[in-house]
């Protein structure tokens, strides 16, 4: 297959043309992260033939990510994300060079890893990465393309092309207070993830082949509600006094706290029966507690804390939180982890796995 065969489909339109493709062919992108955004992110801009690619993760691709990490299949359960990626995508096109980097981005890596590519995609999913994605592209002047997803909503922006225009601390100067669920806590539609992915590759591609008719959402915020397919596109304000953009460059520190760091361990129902000392605690509402709950638990709905209840129990308290389905468990535990609260664990899979587990086997035993 010629390149000019591969590249038709595109080559042919006005916008991009053979100079187009010649601009896409001598870019490079670093895609911090392989996951729900990263893969159809980089499926594209490979198919497209941007030349250089580098990818950034640390992970291991695991079953739960093969509804929506488009890449990878049962085979690859195990391998390193960066790595089974190249795999896949050095099938896709063997012209494009593919560079991985299976660690954490953080703040000693972050300058050297981006100081060789020209536009860096965001395919992450907390705010501490984002924020260091966002510094670290002011303070090497690249551009940084910003995805977001959770459940059915999707945003996009891209920060960085324009210096009249706001960077992400503008939009976001700090983190939100209390804790915000990941896809893992809160979930995810896997086509979600494939439509804003989609488009930072398209935003890519357009800041890459620079014609004069295709307009990259600098200065803007796109938002999609999948659920009603209703988006927006809103102007985004630059702040004079960002703690950031406002900066000269090399007066931006960069800082950077793992989320890796903030993982709540779990437990299954036999381990929890088997940790007689700690303190049992029901974060479900008070319907579901009437309804059934574990002997010798105590009751704290996740609605209270998330009011700002602060319990008077001892900081070093050993504490286990369940729910019902082990979701709203791992929500409780970073806002009492936030609190000071030392010894947080949560049951994996809630009431419902304790029912299935525990209860029914103490039935077939009697």
């Amino acid at each position: 297959m010629t390149l000019k065969n591969r590249y038709a489909r595109q080559t042919i339109l006005n916008e991009i043309g053979d100079k187009g493709q010649e601009k896409i062919s001598s870019a490079s992108v670093l895609c911090i992260g392989a996951g729900g955004l990263g893969c159809p992110a980089l499926l594209y801009l490979v198919a497209a033939g941007v030349g250089t690619i580098g990818i950034v993760d640390f992970d291991s691709v695991d079953e739960t990510n093969l509804q929506r990490q488009i890449l990878f299949s049962m085979e690859d359960i195990g391998r390193n994300k960066a790595q089974a990626a190249k795999t896949r995508l050095a099938a896709l096109n063997p012209d494009v060079k593919i560079n991985t980097f299976t660690e954490e981005l953080n703040d000693q890596n972050a300058e050297k890893l981006f100081q060789d590519y020209d536009i860096i995609i965001d395919g992450t999913d907390n705010f501490s990465t984002k924020f260091l994605i966002n510094d670290t592209a002011i303070k090497t002047e690249k551009v940084f393309i910003y995805g977001s997803i959770l459940g059915f909503d999707g945003q996009l922006s891209v920060f960085g092309l324009d210096k009249t225009a706001p960077c992400y601390r503008c939009l976001f100067p700090e983190p939100p207070k209390g804790h915000v669920p990941n896809c893992a806590e809160a979930g995810v539609i896997g086509a979600v993830a494939g439509l804003i992915g989609t488009a930072q590759a398209m935003e890519a591609i357009k800041i890459i082949v620079a014609h004069e008719s295709l307009k990259p959402l600098s200065g803007f915020l796109f938002t999609i509600d999948m659920h009603s397919m209703e988006s927006r596109k809103l102007a985004l304000s630059k702040n004079p006094n960002c703690p950031v953009c406002s900066k000269e460059k090399n007066n931006i520190s960069l800082h950077y706290t793992s989320p890796v760091c903030s993982i709540i361990p779990e437990l299954t129902p036999l381990q929890v029966q088997q940790h007689s000392k700690a303190l049992l605690i029901d974060v479900r509402e008070i319907n579901e507690w009437d309804a059934g709950h574990i002997d010798g638990a105590q009751h704290l709905p996740l609605s209270k804390l998330m009011q700002g209840f602060h319990s008077d129990l001892s900081l070093d308290t050993d504490i286990i939180l369940y729910c019902q389905k082990g979701i709203r468990s791992q929500q409780a535990a970073h806002i009492l982890k936030e609190q000071g609260y030392l010894n947080i664990q949560h049951m994996a899979g809630g009431y419902a796995n304790w029912i299935e587990e525990i209860l029914i086997e103490e039935k077939i035993s009697q």
